[in-house]
């Protein structure tokens, strides 16, 4: 069960960020999917770690972080090593290798809210899981309990 979940979360992701690329730039390219798939099974994990107690503005960053280094490993192999130029943010601001770039690293930063909510739809739709209740920041109240 657990490989099929990882499998429905992946090739959601993979085909929600090959339209998403073809919204914001008219295209995309077949390893777009995989790249995709990969980046929103990892918001989907980030997303289930009990250290942000479902919260999701403190697991922004990390959600972020995640799919900033997945572009860049992908863009490195995908762009540099494989030559397939599928994208080059070199003429972008704050770009390393022109492979990934701070603007976009921000878009991330943004989007990982919207891609964790909808995992969580996902889950609960396709698999029966409980949605945890809609926080953007953390219950204060719960947590003073525990102390």
């Amino acid at each position: 069960m657990r490989a099929i979940k990882c499998f429905a979360i992946f090739s959601f992701g993979g085909l929600a960020y090959g339209l998403a690329e073809i919204f914001w730039r008219g295209q995309t390219h077949v390893s777009m999917f995989f790249v995709g798939g990969l980046c929103y099974l990892l918001i989907s994990a980030i997303d289930s770690l009990p250290l942000f107690g479902g919260s999701l503005l403190p697991e922004a960053p990390l959600c972020a972080l995640a799919v900033t280094a997945v572009e860049f490993a992908s863009g490195v192999l995908i762009n540099l090593r494989l030559g397939l130029e599928v994208w080059d943010y070199s003429d972008l601001p704050l770009n390393v290798m022109g492979q990934i770039c701070l603007p976009f690293s921000l878009i991330w930063l943004w989007l990982s809210v919207p891609a964790a909510m909808s995992a969580r739809l996902l889950k609960n739709y396709l698999f029966g899981e409980p949605l945890p209740p809609l926080r953007l920041v953390p219950n204060r109240a719960a947590a003073l309990e525990k102390s």
